[in-house]
């Protein structure tokens, strides 16, 4: 008997994806906008975006650029809107934006705490309940956070860092529970240390760099080819059955 393929498409979907401007949030875009979405780039400056724009048109999809300040509730409801405006749905959800200020646990400061679990944690959540309620109306959608592999293995130096990828994890979790009834899927992605500006000073350093590579089994450090694939597969109709899961991209290391 033969069967159809797995359906990978996101052709007509319309699709968001926060701290869309470099690493693996730009890499989330280019990837959904080639799997067939059209694509609302949240970025903190609409101007600097413009190259991205154009290599997203250049493709053949139609993109709008809109200036997200996460954790800022009014931000997120004036970018939600202007999604709303020009396509009139958000089909996908990505929430890519997220800070890792690091250190020791007791030279932690109450600052450092405020900004992570303000970007991370409540951030997170208010970008989801303002899509999730649009999703909701429609009785349709797909969540999916960056997480990282840090919501479930031990970093040292990364305490709270740690525990707000644990939060949003188990947030999933609660959300892929609530949601299910309207048909909005909420899962996350979480990578081991993956190639981009933002980790390229860690990475830079041999020593952080042997000792990444000595936890990873695969034995390399992640790409954010890496990465994408795991978004489009989760945002497209062959995921339709997966909800509330983490699907870590780590090389082996939760698992070594």
């Amino acid at each position: 008997m033969q069967r159809n393929a797995p359906d990978f498409s996101l052709e007509g979907k319309v699709t968001l994806v926060t701290g869309a401007s470099r690493g693996i949030g730009r890499a989330c875009a280019l990837a959904c906008a080639a799997a067939g979405s059209d694509i609302v780039l949240g970025v903190r400056n609409v101007a600097a975006s413009a190259d991205l724009v154009a290599e997203l048109e250049g493709a053949g999809r139609k993109v709008l650029a809109v200036e997200l300040d996460i954790p800022n509730k009014a931000h997120i409801a004036r970018a939600v809107d202007a999604a709303l405006t020009t396509f009139g749905r958000i089909d996908v959800l990505v929430n890519n934006v997220g800070v890792a200020p690091g250190n020791l646990a007791e030279l932690v400061e109450e600052k450092d705490i405020d900004e992570i679990l303000d970007v991370n944690i409540k951030g997170t959540f208010l970008m989801t309940q303002a899509v999730g309620r649009h999703m909701i109306k429609r009785n349709e959608g797909r969540i999916i956070s960056i997480s990282s592999q840090a919501g479930t293995v031990a970093l040292r130096g990364e305490a709270i860092y740690c525990m707000s990828k644990a939060a949003i994890n188990h947030l999933t979790r609660c959300l892929a529970a609530e949601w299910a009834r309207y048909n909005v899927t909420v899962n996350t992605v979480s990578p081991t240390f993956i190639h981009t500006d933002g980790t390229a000073p860690f990475l830079s350093d041999a020593a952080n760099r042997k000792a990444t590579l000595d936890h990873i089994p695969l034995g390399r450090i992640g790409e954010t080819d890496d990465v994408v694939g795991a978004v489009v597969f989760l945002a497209s109709p062959a995921a339709s059955l997966i909800t509330g899961a983490n699907l870590l991209v780590d090389g082996g290391w939760s698992v070594a």
